[in-house]
């Protein structure tokens, strides 16, 4: 099976990340957590749909799933390979995504795919791009 990358991501509108980062607080309440960080994040497809994800925590923490990979895994439900942005919803000063949820980024939205975070709502949304935050990602 051919790798579903989409390495000409279009960028997000000011809009449409308005967007992603309401849906990543308002489903991170949804989070299902053991430690002290929940997370939303919203995945925004190339026509244009907004997927949802939460982190939900395992008591074995090996089963934990990422909310950026729950996102993604609800676009491919319904049908959609193409990942044009991430936004992510954490209380914290700065929150990217791992090395395993970048793997899912990478396969789905490429190197341009936009990855933001927001730390509070309503405040700035900071947006990066897959590759500048894995610079020697292996393509």
């Amino acid at each position: 099976m051919a790798t579903q990358m989409n390495p000409k991501a279009t960028e997000p509108t000011s809009e449409q990340l308005k967007a992603l980062a309401e849906a990543a607080w308002a489903v991170r309440e949804n989070a299902y957590t053991f430690g002290h960080t929940k997370v939303g994040a919203a995945a925004l497809s190339v026509n244009g749909e907004i997927f949802i994800g939460c982190n939900v925590e395992h008591r074995f923490r090996s089963h934990d799933v990422h909310a950026e990979v729950n996102a993604i895994t609800s676009m491919i439900t319904a049908g959609r390979t193409q990942l044009i942005a991430v936004v992510i919803a954490a209380e914290r000063e700065r929150f990217t995504p791992c090395g395993s949820c970048m793997d899912w980024i990478y396969q789905f939205g490429g190197p341009s795919c936009r990855v933001g975070y927001q730390s509070k709502p309503g405040g700035e949304i900071t947006i990066l791009t897959a590759e500048e935050l894995m610079p020697y990602y292996p393509m």
